[in-house]
């Protein structure tokens, strides 16, 4: 009797585990829905609590004053070039030269950025880490192309027909009043097609971002791994007062 039973626990068992393991378990359905954020949601005050020291401390870093804007710097007070252009691309050539000179020996010729990427003007009065953040949003690092002077004359001509005021440094570029290239300068020397120079860029634009095809011709590409905002917040850091204007850089002649 004792062995039936024993034998029957053994069987039930063997059933049950059968039994499961055939079992498979198979995704129905996924329900979901939007929430949307509003200030109609109610915040938790544990979490409240957990994240608010965070919170302060990063706004005051955010907002500590790094340098101050006598006057309103815009991408728009000018046509061929503009404040904050010419401070965007002033600030990639000063920041960046030291870095890729330690690590090439070579100085950096130019720079050249994009118009579209300038997302603010700089507010007349204090300037912040904020203020960086706000002009310069995007993860966009420096890198540095080496291009031809033949490149650089295509450059040219990308400049002249975009119809925006691209920020460059230390190129000097000018149209005459028919709008052709009347004289291009390299840190204030003509242009040579067979030179080598090294244009400072983000990579954004080395990847051929806003039509900038002619960064595909670079025979070498050296990144920085130094973010243009990084370089902006140094740059403040280190610069009482912000008095960009509009020069002679790139014009038109009447």
């Amino acid at each position: 009797m004792v062995l039936k039973i024993k034998h029957f626990v053994i069987f039930t068992t063997f059933v049950i585990l059968s039994s499961c393991g055939e079992q498979q378990q198979n995704l129905q359905q996924i329900d979901g829905k939007q929430i949307r954020i509003t200030d109609s949601i109610t915040a938790t005050e544990s979490i409240e609590t957990f994240v608010k020291p965070y919170r302060e401390r990063i706004n005051h870093v955010l907002d500590s004053t790094l340098s101050y804007a006598p006057y309103p710097i815009s991408k728009t007070d000018g046509a061929l070039n503009t404040t904050a252009g010419n401070l965007m691309a002033d600030i990639v050539l000063s920041e960046a030269n030291p870095i890729f000179k330690s690590r090439t020996g070579h100085e950096i010729d130019l720079v050249l950025l994009n118009h579209g990427g300038i997302r603010s003007l700089i507010s007349k009065g204090n300037v912040s880490s904020r203020t960086a953040y706000e002009v310069m949003p995007f993860e966009n690092s420096i890198v540095i192309a080496e291009l031809k002077g033949s490149s650089i004359l295509k450059m040219a001509s990308y400049l002249r027909d975009s119809g925006r005021a691209h920020p460059i440094s230390g190129m000097q570029l000018t149209l005459d009043a028919k709008n052709e290239i009347q004289s291009i300068a390299i840190q204030g020397k003509p242009l040579d097609e067979n030179k080598i120079y090294y244009v400072a860029t983000s990579n954004y634009l080395v990847n051929g971002g806003d039509s900038m095809v002619f960064f595909k011709k670079a025979i070498a590409i050296t990144n920085t791994d130094y973010l243009i905002r990084n370089a902006m917040i140094d740059y403040f850091k280190k610069t009482d007062t912000l008095k960009p204007v509009v020069d002679n850089r790139f014009i038109k002649l009447k």
